[in-house]
């Protein structure tokens, strides 16, 4: 999928450099969406500490707070260093 939405995202003019860091960082944060995002989150999510609706909830509100984060402090940092 990085292929694919690379190619898209250059095609609509995106800074190569920037589209690559943003496909390589948001790869790494999906473990919090579902209780079976990636191959660990079903053995955490199988000890029984939390239950489905928990992790469907706690991992919204995380999705929220990483994306403001990425959206408003990466943004500014990113604009800092160039990259943007």
């Amino acid at each position: 999928m990085f292929a694919a939405f690379f190619a898209a995202g250059i095609a609509l003019g995106a800074p190569p450099a920037l589209l690559g860091l943003i496909l390589a960082f948001s790869s790494s944060l999906m473990m919090s969406l579902t209780h079976y995002a990636t191959g660990t989150a079903p053995i955490i999510f199988g000890s029984g500490y939390a239950t489905l609706g928990e992790w469907w909830k706690t991992g919204f509100i995380m999705s929220v707070v990483n994306l403001l984060i990425w959206a408003l402090i990466g943004g500014v940092w990113w604009k800092w260093l160039g990259y943007w």
